[in-house]
């Protein structure tokens, strides 16, 4: 079972694009395999036809296994953190005011 889904934000661990962070595009759930925006990237190299009068090169990403993904979280901010931020902000309000 799959516990990474469609929009969420991951990070690879393993292979070419380890380190790289991005969203879930597509999952391929028969195959244990996710597409990842921006990693895995392929070029196709295409001939003008019909449907594509100009022809070139397309690039599109390519699925890699769920195993080297990780789901990355959002960071929460602790109470300390906030606690803290909102006694600087008292602090720089109070300092400009004095000035004045």
């Amino acid at each position: 079972m799959m516990k990474i889904k469609v929009g969420d934000q991951v990070k690879v661990i393993a292979g070419q694009y380890k380190d790289s962070v991005g969203k879930v595009l597509k999952t391929l759930k028969k195959e244990d395999k996710v597409i990842v925006e921006g990693v895995n990237v392929h070029k196709r190299h295409t001939r003008p036809n019909q449907m594509n009068q100009a022809g070139g090169i397309f690039e599109s990403e390519a699925p890699i296994h769920v195993s080297n993904v990780k789901k990355v979280e959002a960071k929460k901010e602790s109470k300390k953190e906030v606690k803290e931020a909102k006694v600087e902000k008292k602090a720089t309000t109070k300092k400009a005011s004095k000035k004045n």
